[in-house]
């Protein structure tokens, strides 16, 4: 099934889609964005979606161009245009194209936003089965530079040069480590550890992005009594942590089998990540 694309609120052919080549999310990554997906027609946790949408605007200080309320209806509308039950939805919004070349945030008034459907592609059953290889890339984040790191930007060069490094080693997966020896986060997923019988995953003081499945993780984690730990895992925890998974909305919940080439735990799928993958699939099956 092809994509439906819409821009500025207009449903356009995929052939005929264009962005200025002068548009500042082209030109300097000047944008945010939020990606996520349907389970059978409806569109889970959009309004959490779009209230980080807005977050992330304010805080690089894009004016949204239209209500959450529109926003909300131009993304039901192009799911119901596009007609696949299982879809990917992503919804970004540039500065725009400014008046003349140039950094100033000034020469740009009139944000663009570009909505795309396409068909849900899900990840091979087996990375649930048998879980995936992760190494670890060390890195600055170009958002804790520009001190945005809760912000879901434009900018991902990080993450594509961290998962060009897991895979040339043969791995699926980057935990990102910071300067500290810290596990943040992975190339573009929440990380979590089970370590001593505790949820460990990283606070949102860490400026880390707040993930969306990430929330819903914790909540079922509570809702199960497992005990949960907001604190950095170190990089040197890895090695002796019972479980580890990464988590994002189109990926949901997937198991870390081994990091840097050494196996997590017994090398397998732990029991607490398969135990919250289907709670989560559960909750997102269900809601409406």
């Amino acid at each position: 099934m092809s994509s439906t694309v819409m821009i500025d609120g207009q449903l356009v052919s995929p052939e005929r889609a264009q962005v200025s080549v002068f548009d500042r999310g082209f030109l300097y990554g000047d944008a945010v964005f939020e990606s996520l997906r349907s389970y059978q027609g409806s569109l889970f946790a959009l309004d959490e979606h779009l209230v980080r949408l807005k977050r992330s605007a304010e805080r690089v200080a894009i004016a949204l161009p239209v209500s959450l309320d529109t926003l909300r209806n131009e993304m039901h509308s192009a799911l119901r245009a596009h007609g696949s039950p299982n879809s990917y939805l992503r919804l970004t919004l540039t500065r725009g194209t400014g008046r003349s070349l140039g950094l100033d945030p000034e020469l740009a008034d009139q944000p663009l936003r570009v909505l795309l459907v396409t068909a849900l592609t899900p990840p091979p059953s087996e990375i649930y089965e048998h879980g995936i290889a992760a190494i670890t890339y060390r890195a600055e984040r170009p958002s804790d530079a520009a001190g945005v790191a809760d912000a879901k930007i434009g900018n991902y060069l990080l993450a594509v040069l961290a998962m060009r490094a897991a895979r040339a080693l043969g791995a699926r997966e980057a935990l990102i480590e910071d300067s500290q020896g810290q596990i943040l986060e992975a190339a573009a997923a929440n990380v979590f550890a089970v370590i001593s019988g505790k949820l460990v995953t990283a606070p949102e003081s860490a400026a880390i992005l707040p993930g969306i499945t990430r929330g819903h993780v914790l909540q079922l984690a509570r809702a199960t009594g497992l005990e949960v730990e907001l604190r950095a895992i170190a990089k040197s925890e890895l090695a002796s942590a019972d479980e580890v998974f990464v988590s994002s909305s189109l990926r949901e919940l997937v198991p870390v089998v081994s990091i840097d080439g050494r196996a997590v735990g017994k090398g397998q799928p732990g029991p607490k990540s398969r135990e919250l993958l289907r709670a989560y699939r559960a909750r997102a099956a269900h809601a409406r």
